[in-house]
C-alpha cells in the first residue's frame, strides 16, 4: 500500500522534462526524486522506499528496458510507468512484457499521467496487466485480440487501442482529450471530435451490438467508460 505521501522517482535525462514532472508531481502532493540516468535511478531505488517509478526509455548508458528488468529482479510490486517517444506497438509490447505496469507515449498531457499514477497507487500491481476480462469480454494485450462471448472481434488497430485505454481506466471516464493524446498523439481534441465519435461508434457496434450487456458507456460531459459492473448499467 502506498504511503500517505507517495514517494515517487522520475528517471528522465531530459532536464526540462524532468523539471516539469518534478514541479507537477510536487504540486500534486508527491515527494519527488529525480535521476538523470538509469544507474542513478537504481541507486535511489536501493536507498529509498519508493511507491512508484516514472521511467524514460531513452537514457544514457543502460536504456530504460534494461533498468526496468533490473528493477524487476528486486521487486514485482513497485508500479512502473514508462514514458517514451517510441510509439511502435512492438516497443509498447516489449515495455509491458519487461514488467512495466503502464506505457504512455510522448508528448503526453500531465493530468493524464497524474491520473494513471493515482490508479496504479490504488491497485495491487504485482504483475502488469496483459489481459482484461469484463463480463464476457476478453482482451489479450500482447496478441492484440479481443473476444466477446468467445467470438473474436474484428477490431482495427485504432479501435483496439481505444478499447485498451478504456479498460486501463476501467470505472473512470476517458475524455476526448485523453483519447486525442494517447491514440492520435495530439494535444487538442477539438479538431478530432468527429473522428473520435466515429471511432467510438464503430467500436461500440463491434463490442456491444447483439449482446444484452452493453459495456461502453457515454458519460455526458466527461467522455466514455467501461464500468466495473456493466450489468448494472444495462
Amino acid at each position: 500500500m502506498a504511503a500517505a505521501t507517495p514517494n515517487l522517482l522520475v528517471i528522465e535525462d531530459e532536464p526540462k522534462v524532468a523539471k516539469s514532472l518534478k514541479q507537477g508531481f510536487s504540486e500534486a502532493g508527491y515527494i519527488v526524486s529525480i535521476a538523470n540516468s538509469g544507474e542513478e535511478g537504481l541507486s535511489i531505488f536501493l536507498e529509498q522506499e519508493l511507491d512508484i517509478v516514472i521511467l524514460d526509455l531513452n537514457l544514457p548508458g543502460r536504456d530504460g528496458i534494461d533498468i526496468l528488468k533490473t528493477l524487476r529482479q528486486h521487486t514485482n510490486t513497485l508500479p512502473v510507468i514508462i514514458l517514451s517517444a517510441r510509439d511502435d506497438i512492438n516497443d509498447r509490447v516489449l515495455g509491458l512484457d519487461s514488467g512495466a505496469n503502464d506505457y504512455l507515449i510522448k508528448p503526453f498531457a500531465f493530468p493524464e499521467l497524474l491520473a494513471r499514477t493515482r490508479v496504479l497507487l490504488r491497485q495491487d500491481v504485482s504483475v502488469p496487466t496483459l489481459e482484461y476480462h469484463v463480463a464476457d469480454l476478453s482482451v489479450d494485450v500482447i496478441n492484440r485480440k479481443a473476444f466477446r462471448h468467445n467470438k473474436e472481434l474484428n477490431l482495427t488497430p485504432k479501435e483496439f487501442e481505444i478499447l485498451e485505454l478504456l479498460l486501463r481506466n476501467q470505472g473512470q471516464p476517458v475524455s476526448r482529450r485523453m483519447l486525442a493524446t494517447d491514440i492520435w498523439r495530439v494535444e487538442r481534441a477539438t479538431s478530432l471530435d468527429n473522428v473520435i465519435d466515429v471511432h467510438i461508434m464503430r467500436l461500440r457496434r463491434k463490442v456491444d451490438e447483439g449482446f444484452p450487456v452493453k459495456l461502453i458507456q457515454t458519460i455526458r460531459g466527461l467522455g466514455f467508460s467501461i464500468p466495473h459492473d456493466p450489468e448494472s448499467n444495462s
